[in-house]
Formats: C-alpha cells, sequence, structure tokens
C-alpha cells in the first residue's frame, strides 16, 4: 500500500490541519512507539497547550480500563487489513482523573521497507457532550415512564436522585419538599446522604442565610456554597458537616409551572468545588423533572377533590364498581349519552357501545387499565336513541391503601362535532371545491399507488386526461354559475361511468384526469374512454337551458418501454388530448411514445448535444436575484445557452428535453456545476463573490453517486466556499423515492450546499414533500407572478404559498417580477426577494460586475408597507373592479365575444361593495362610492349599447371616460378606508 503523503511533510500537514479543527489529530509511530495528539482536544482533555506525546504505554494507561481490549481489537483488525480504517469510541482519563468519551478515526499512513505498518494517524473527537446527552435521555425517559405508570412520589424522587448521582458520581443529591403552612423543607428524598445528617436538616425552616437549601427556597433563586466550613450560611451546621464529610453544597429552588414554590434540589460535594456550567444545566434540567413528579401528587389530590363535586363538570363522568357495573353518573352523562342515572345503575358500560370498535380495541383497553391503571383515547359509542356520537375518554383506576382496585373512573368529552369538522377538513384538503372529486393533491398519491400495483401486478394502467370542448362559450354566454352547475351534474355523471377501482380528479377549470387500473392491454381502456364521453357529450337541463359539450381525450398507458414518473405520464396525456383537440375535438388520441421521440428530435439529437458538449459550445448565463427592499443583490441564477454554430444562441427549452431521461443529462449537469464553480472563482479573484445557483434535472438528482459527485467537483474548487453554490430542484423531481431525495438533499446539505425548490406550486405533489425535503428556499412559480396584477385566483395562489413558506420557515424567491408593478406588490405581500426581466435579463458572466455595481432598486420599492391580512378583500376588490373594466375594454375592441356583467350589484365587486355597506354602521359614508359605482356601470352600458348599434368607434373613443372613472372609485375607495387599512397603496397599484 503506497504511503499516503512523504514522511518530511507529515508535521507539516498535521500541524496545518490540527491549527484549522475544533477537535484534534493524532499519529503513532509505531517503530518509536511515540503517540502524539495535536488541536483544541489536548486542552480539553487536560494534557498540554495544543499538543502532546507521550509513550504508547503512557497513551495505553490513560483509556479505560473496560475499553482497552476493544480499542485493542480494532487496532488489531486494521492492522491485519480485516478492517480499512480504525474507528472507535472509548473512555480516556484526563491528569484529574476524569472520564472524557473521545472517538478516533484514522488508518494507517505509511509503511516500512519490509511493507509493515509504520505509522498511522487520524482524528479525535472530544464526544463527552454527545455521550452525557445520551445518558441522560435514558435517565429522562425512565422518569418519565415512572411518572406516567403513577409510581409513589417518594420513589420517583429517590429515582430521580439516584439517577443523577449515577450520572456524576461526585455529586450527592437531596431533595426536599416544601411545607408552605410552616415555611420548612422536609425530607424527599436523599438516597447516599448520612441517616443522620438528613434528620437533622428535616424541617428546618427556609430563610436568606440558611444553608444552601433553605436560603435557595427563600430567595427562589439558586444558591452556591463552594466551601461549606467557611460560609456564614453553614456556620450553625459547621459541626454536623464536619461529621458527615460534606465540603460543598448548592441548591436550586423548585418550582412549578404556575409559579409555586414546590422544594429545593440540593447537590454536595465531598471536595471544596464551585459546579461547571454542564453541571448546573444538568441540575436544572432535573430540577424540572422533580417538579413534574411533585406536581403529578399535587394534580392526583386535585383529581380526589373533584371526583367529590363531579356532579358539576360539564364532561360526563361514570364510576363503576370493581366489577364494571355503574355505581354512579353525573348530569353531564346523562346530557351526552341520553341515558337517567337510574337508567344506567347496575348495568355494565358496554350498553352504550356502538360496535365500531372491535375486541381488540377493548381487550388492549382492560389490558392497560389493570397494568398502568389507566387508559385514554377516543371512542365510538351510541346514544340511547341510537345515535353514534365520539368521545374522548380517560379511564383511571382506583385502589385501595392495599393496591387493590376498587372503582372506575371514566371522564369523557363528546367530541362528535370535533371529529365531523376533522373529516371535513380533510376531504377538503384532498378533494375539489365544486365537484367533490379528488383534487391534484389526492390524484398524485392515487397514481403512485396505481403505479406501484401495476409494477406488483404486472398490469397495465391508463391515465386518461379529458378537456371539455365548448365549456368556455357555456360560461361565456350563461355565467359562471351555470357553468359550475355544468361542471358538477358532468363530474357525477362521468364518475359513475366508470369501475369502482378507477379515479376521476379534476385539476381545474374544465379539465379532468381518469386514472383507470388493472387493465390487461391498452386495448382495454376503449369501452371505459367511449362511456366516459357519453356521459360527457349528453344535453343537461340548467335553469331552463339544454346546455350540451363534448370533452376532447387523451390516453397513455403504464409501464411503457422507457422509464416514465407520474408526471410525465400526466403530460403524456395533456400532449395526447391536445392531438385529439386538433383532430376535431369530441374524440380520443392514444400518446405514441414513438412519435413524441421525434418530434423531440426534430430539435437536436443526443449525438450533436454530445459533440457540442465536447466542442465547448454551450455557456452559462446568470440572471441576478436580488432584494427589491434594500438593494442588495443576493446571488444569481445559472442559465445554460447552446452558441449554435448555424442557428445561433439557443435557450434551453430547444435541447434539454432531448436529454431529460438520457444519462448524458447528468453530464450537461455536472458540466454546469463545474463551470458555475470556475467562474464563481474567476469572480472572487476580481473583487466579487456571489452566491450561484443550477438548475438540477431529476436523473442527475436521483442518480446513486450524486452526492460524492458533486463532493468530488467541489474539491476542484477549494477556494470556493460551498454555502455560496445553491442547487434548484423542481417539485417533481422528488415525487419518485422521496426519503432517498431527502437523504440526497441532507447529505449535500451536510457539505454546506443549500437547496431551493424551484417553480414551487405549479407541480403534483403535497405539503409531505414540502414538510420531508429539506430545502432552504422556495421559488414561486413566475406564471402565479406574471398575471397575479390581473388574475385574483394567482393573487390568492401567491397569498397561500407565501404563507405555506411562513409555516414551514423557509425563504421564498419570486420569479418573473417583470415590472415596476410586479415589485411594489411582491413587497407588500412581505416577498423582498425575486428575480425577472424587470430586474435583469440573464447575461453573460463578464457583464454580471459591473450590472452589480451599478444596479439600484426603483425608488417606488423602497420604504413600501408590508401587507396586512386585513387588506386582502379589499385588494381583491380593487383587482375584480380592474378586471371588469378590462372585459368592458376588450369586449368594445372585439377582442371577446360578450360583455362582462353590466348589472352594478352583480360584478364581482358589487357584491363586494353590497356586503361592506350591509355590514357598515352607516350607509352615509358609502353613498360616493356607491354612486360612482353606479356611474361607470351606466357609461359601461351605454359603451356596449352603441357597439350593438354599430357605433363602435365612438364608443372606443369614450374608452378614456371609463378609465377615468376608475381611477376616481378606487381613489374614493382608498379615502373611506384609510383608517381601516394600511395597504392601500396596493389600490393604486392595482389601478
Amino acid at each position: 500500500m503506497p504511503d499516503l503523503f512523504p514522511a518530511p511533510l507529515a508535521d507539516i500537514h498535521w500541524k496545518h490541519i490540527a491549527e484549522n479543527t475544533s477537535d484534534g489529530i493524532w499519529e503513532w509511530d509505531l517503530a518509536t512507539g511515540t503517540h502524539q495528539t495535536w488541536g483544541a482536544v489536548v486542552d480539553r482533555l487536560g494534557y498540554g497547550q495544543g499538543r502532546a506525546s507521550v509513550s504508547f504505554d503512557e497513551w495505553v494507561a490513560r483509556v479505560h480500563p473496560g475499553d482497552r481490549e476493544r480499542v485493542r481489537q480494532a487496532l488489531i483488525r486494521h492492522l491485519k487489513g480485516d478492517d480499512s480504517a480504525i474507528q472507535v469510541e472509548y473512555r480516556l482519563r484526563d491528569p484529574h482523573g476524569r472520564e472524557h468519551w473521545v472517538q478516533i478515526r484514522g488508518m494507517v499512513t505509511s509503511h516500512d521497507d519490509q511493507g509493515r505498518a509504520a505509522r498511522m494517524a487520524g482524528a479525535i473527537q472530544d464526544i463527552t457532550p454527545r455521550k452525557r446527552a445520551e445518558q441522560f435521555e435514558q435517565f429522562r425517559s425512565r422518569i418519565l415512564e415512572m411518572l406516567a405508570s403513577n409510581h409513589p412520589l417518594h420513589a420517583l424522587l429517590e429515582a430521580v436522585a439516584k439517577g443523577v448521582e449515577s450520572l456524576e458520581p461526585r455529586m450527592l443529591c437531596s431533595i426536599h419538599l416544601i411545607d408552605l403552612n410552616t415555611l420548612s423543607l422536609a425530607q424527599g428524598a436523599s438516597p447516599s446522604l448520612p441517616a443522620f445528617y438528613c434528620e437533622a436538616i428535616d424541617g428546618v425552616h427556609i430563610g436568606p442565610n440558611v444553608g444552601s437549601c433553605g436560603a435557595a427556597a427563600f430567595l427562589r433563586q439558586r444558591v452556591i456554597v463552594p466551601d461549606m466550613l467557611n460560609h456564614p450560611n453553614w456556620a450553625p451546621y459547621r459541626e454536623l458537616v464536619e461529621r458527615a464529610g460534606l465540603a460543598a453544597c448548592w441548591s436550586v429552588p423548585i418550582i412549578s409551572a404556575d409559579g409555586t414554590l414546590l422544594g429545593t434540589f440540593g447537590v454536595y460535594d465531598r471536595q471544596i468545588h464551585t459546579p461547571s456550567a454542564d453541571e448546573i444545566r444538568l441540575i436544572d434540567q432535573v430540577t424540572h423533572l422533580a417538579s413534574l413528579a411533585i406536581q403529578r401528587r399535587l394534580a392526583d389530590e386535585r383529581l380526589h377533590l373533584a371526583a367529590s363535586v363531579f356532579t358539576h363538570a360539564r364532561e360526563g363522568i361514570l364510576i363503576t364498581d370493581e366489577h364494571a357495573q355503574i355505581i354512579d353518573v353525573n348530569e353531564a352523562f346523562t346530557r351526552i349519552t341520553g341515558y337517567t342515572r337510574e337508567e344506567v345503575l347496575g348495568y355494565n358500560p358496554r350498553i352504550l357501545k356502538s360496535g365500531r370498535q372491535d375486541p381488540e380495541f377493548y381487550r388492549q383497553m382492560w389490558d392497560d387499565l389493570l397494568t398502568k391503571g389507566h387508559w385514554q383515547g377516543e371512542v365510538w359509542n351510541r346514544r340511547k336513541n341510537g345515535e353514534h356520537y365520539a368521545e374522548m375518554k380517560t379511564i383511571s383506576a382506583v385502589r385501595d391503601e392495599q393496591g387493590k382496585i376498587r372503582q372506575y373512573v371514566a371522564l369523557f368529552a363528546d367530541i362528535t362535532a370535533l371529529k365531523e369538522h376533522e373529516s371535513q377538513l380533510e376531504f377538503n384538503a384532498h378533494h375539489d371545491a365544486l365537484t367533490g372529486l379528488p383534487n391534484r393533491v389526492l390524484l398524485a398519491d392515487r397514481l403512485q399507488q396505481a403505479m406501484g400495483h401495476a409494477r406488483r401486478r404486472e398490469s397495465r394502467l391508463a391515465v386518461v386526461y379529458m378537456d371539455l370542448d365548448g365549456f368556455k362559450d357555456v360560461n361565456d354566454q350563461y355565467g359562471h354559475e351555470v357553468g359550475d352547475q355544468l361542471l358538477m351534474t358532468l363530474a357525477d355523471r362521468m364518475r359513475h361511468t366508470l369501475r369502482e377501482s378507477d379515479t376521476l380528479a379534476r385539476l381545474g377549470g374544465d379539465e379532468f384526469v381518469a386514472v383507470l387500473p388493472d387493465l390487461s392491454d391498452g386495448l382495454g381502456t376503449i369501452p371505459l374512454l367511449q362511456r366516459l364521453m357519453n356521459g360527457a357529450s349528453q344535453p343537461i337541463e340548467v335553469g331552463g337551458q339544454s346546455l350540451q359539450v363534448t370533452a376532447s381525450v387523451g390516453v397513455t398507458i403504464y409501464p411503457q418501454n422507457d422509464e416514465v414518473d407520474a408526471d410525465q405520464l400526466l403530460r403524456q396525456a395533456d400532449q395526447a388530448m391536445y392531438q385529439a383537440k386538433l383532430a376535431g375535438k369530441n374524440r380520443f388520441h392514444y400518446f405514441d411514445a414513438d412519435q413524441d421521440r421525434n418530434v423531440r428530435g426534430h430539435h437536436e439529437s443526443l449525438a450533436a448535444i454530445r459533440h457540442a458538449l465536447a466542442r465547448e459550445e454551450f455557456v452559462l448565463f446568470y440572471q441576478p436575484k436580488v432584494n427589491m427592499r434594500t438593494g442588495d443583490v443576493v446571488g444569481a441564477e445559472a442559465l445554460i445557452r447552446w452558441r449554435h454554430p448555424e442557428r445561433g444562441l439557443l435557450p434551453p427549452g430547444v435541447f434539454l428535453p432531448v436529454i431529460e431521461n438520457h444519462p448524458l443529462a447528468i453530464e450537461v449537469g455536472e458540466w454546469v456545476i463545474n463551470t458555475a464553480l470556475t467562474q464563481m472563482d474567476t469572480w472572487r479573484a476580481q473583487g466579487l463573490r456571489i452566491p450561484v445557483s443550477v438548475n438540477l434535472g431529476a436523473r442527475q438528482l436521483q442518480h446513486p453517486d450524486f452526492a460524492e459527485r458533486l463532493r468530488y467537483l467541489l474539491s476542484l474548487h477549494p477556494d470556493t466556499q460551498h454555502g455560496d453554490l445553491e442547487m434548484e430542484v423542481l417539485e417533481t423531481s422528488a415525487l419518485g423515492d422521496l426519503a432517498r431525495v431527502s437523504q440526497v438533499i441532507q447529505t449535500c446539505r451536510d457539505m454546506g450546499v443549500s437547496f431551493a425548490l424551484d417553480d414551487f406550486g405549479s407541480g403534483y405533489s403535497s405539503l409531505t414533500y414540502l414538510k420531508r425535503l429539506p430545502v432552504a428556499l422556495l421559488k414561486i412559480d413566475q406564471s402565479f407572478v406574471r398575471d397575479m396584477l390581473d388574475d385574483p385566483d394567482d393573487l390568492a395562489i401567491l397569498e397561500g404559498v407565501l404563507g405555506l413558506s411562513k409555516a414551514f420557515r423557509r425563504q421564498v424567491i419570486a420569479e418573473g417580477v417583470e415590472t415596476l408593478e410586479h415589485g411594489e406588490m411582491l413587497l407588500y405581500l412581505g416577498c423582498d426577494l425575486a428575480q425577472g426581466y424587470g430586474i435583469a435579463r440573464p447575461m453573460p458572466a463578464d457583464k454580471l460586475p459591473q450590472w452589480v455595481q451599478s444596479w439600484r432598486p426603483a425608488s417606488t420599492w423602497r420604504d413600501l408597507p408590508l401587507f396586512h391580512p386585513a387588506d386582502a378583500p379589499l385588494m381583491v376588490a380593487a383587482l375584480n373592479h380592474r378586471t371588469w373594466v378590462e372585459g368592458v375594454e376588450q369586449y368594445l375592441q372585439g377582442a371577446r365575444d360578450q360583455a362582462p356583467q353590466l348589472h352594478a350589484q352583480q360584478c364581482c365587486f358589487g357584491t363586494w361593495l353590497q356586503s361592506e355597506v350591509n355590514a357598515s354602521d352607516a350607509v352615509a359614508p358609502w353613498e360616493p362610492i356607491l354612486q360612482s359605482h353606479e356611474r361607470i356601470h351606466r357609461l359601461a352600458e351605454q359603451l356596449c349599447d352603441m357597439k350593438a348599434r354599430g357605433e363602435v368607434e365612438g364608443a372606443l373613443q369614450r374608452i378614456p371616460e371609463l378609465r377615468t372613472l376608475r381611477d376616481r372609485l378606487l381613489a374614493q375607495l382608498k379615502v373611506h378606508m384609510t383608517h381601516e387599512s394600511s395597504g392601500l397603496t396596493s389600490v393604486c397599484t392595482l389601478a
């Protein structure tokens, strides 16, 4: 085995590493037996100042005797070649006899002329804090288990004191309970103190100068006495202290959550000693456990008191004897169940049984009652009238002094309304609000399950994408209410044409997707498709009108020759549906994978892209990312371009889809990462340090060696901070193996590389992906940003995404900022980070430094107030009004076939305005706005009538009047609402 580096360089190498690490480096010269250690760990272990050199025998003597054999075996296995490296944890004693847990990792670094190991080296880490944390957590869990099992208070406090003494053998613990009537301390637990000492201090009255515990209780703060024999607090007890062999004592008051003094936790030491910060932290944590135990006892006392007045409780209470025969109930029991006290006395509570729980449920309940003494959970029972109801129930066994069960007490609350609400929320989260069909979230889950089922059963499934032909005309002609009725009826019809195992989902608008599993072949879909299309094309009576639409249907089959994911299946079915539209509508079209490959092949072949990579025809452009509020340039996104020798500069959409599912995508992706890192090196040499993000494809992210390849690319640029590199991934990149993708991202984060979720809100994933993917940044899809000034739905989606980012503690950046107004609206909503053509277009690398130097944010972006939730209805109303005016203009200009709603009280703004007026105490303040609204609607009616009479030019010339009235109305609205809303300048932005 070759040496890792020449021996003369070893000292320099190790010294450099040791100076730049928070732990340490070790080296063992097997020939001389010298064992050396460098680094901060040497100081922490008390062996010197940054370096320690001892003989191997001295090093072995420092290893804890109980660990020496394990360390020796690990060395032997490595030296024999059984293990490629040595990694072992053991205890090491410092010069003061204290034990420290360390972990060493290392390997043979050089050999002698005969090939035998000559030197070993590696890293040493002080893991004492972790080991102590593990021991404390085991101790804490044991105490909490005792608490849950209702152990007596004395046993709990005894276990707490002994547990601390086990963790810190030099400590002698003493827990006292306060008697608030006499203001004295009573013995709770002192397992290791002499009995005579405990008896002497039992019942001592608290006071500011009474020892450590008495003073801590009186002052309600920690009292530390490092030297008891020479401290005035202990002068009256000096003889007692000397006899007990004690030297130091410090005490912490035990205080309940509501501020009540419960007792003290005292710690003694047989040596003069001032506690360390770690020791103080330990006792503070343990004091909390003691507080829980004492409070539990007090809670039990209150429970017995409550039992005597149980008739006044709002919760139902049922008491049985030891044979489970009802002996008493309270009034709330009668109110909830419908049974009177006389009707249930002597009966078993099973008269309430609903049949929803199986026998195993009740067996486990009784097992907990008999072994633990209590049970808690949710139960579905039946009222006297036969109605089922849900209850949250706690059952406790009441024992006598001999420990024998005498009664069972059940306390329960009716949570039926809560369960129904939870069920409704769960349904709403996964279903379309209009039709009740599964939404995108549930569709994604169902499709993933169906794909897994098809792989296991070696069957086929079809993904069917449907778009209604003529639905827009119905909406425009008859209005949204009629359109909604049509959608609900069609959804119900189509759902009934499918099998029970099929899924029909609504994506939005007039688009539906069906998942048809368990097909023997692709032809098996034809009868189902015909039934779906027949269900969609039958006439429907809505509001006295006979309406009829048809459906264009696209179909794709899974599995395929090429590996595809759920998102690709949906895109394929969508493409096939579009082909059905082009072919004349009211028909279905199967996705042709071969044809799709040929179409993509028209852009560029794989060979051409491979040659372009070899000929260095690819370049990176960089689009800045900025903080619009502060003016800081926070980064840049690297965007690939192809300088084609014949076709010029090509955007990524022309060639990246060709390699999407090909290994070449990984080569191109690595080229992008390496080129971006190289450019960062160049900028840094020019005095510009700027973080760069690169787009990461699903194939590259999911490659088994991605993390290691990234580590290698980073190693080629040792001067670049890993934190300056960010990876942008699409939501759909994680639709496959979420757990594995999450682990890959976490591995990269451990290197310092951060991740962003790109085009957030446009994928098919559920909130589970946001919750489980360890990404630091969300990039709002530019489609929502681009249209938010014109579409209230996009504005609502944007608010929702920003709310999610805040709830999940993620940073957020908006793409697609094309105008100053876009930036203003984002700033109002609290989104400061952005990129887009309104800030800067992607530019060559050599142009970015000058741009960074000269860029300043728009003056209108400075000092803008943040969005307040109370502004939301006003902003949406103003946006609806603007959209309505634009609709009138488009109708007059011939851009749409039908005018928007012209009745003043039936447009969206009018509906909102009327609701505000109705909710107001006075109508008079609203009169100017109501009059302006009526005036603009009258003008719109006049202009539409002029168009109907053929006076189009005259109508167009009066459009400025319409806009003037619009601006006047918004200005009046701003004045009226100034005292209620802080974000009214956003109304002007929308105008």
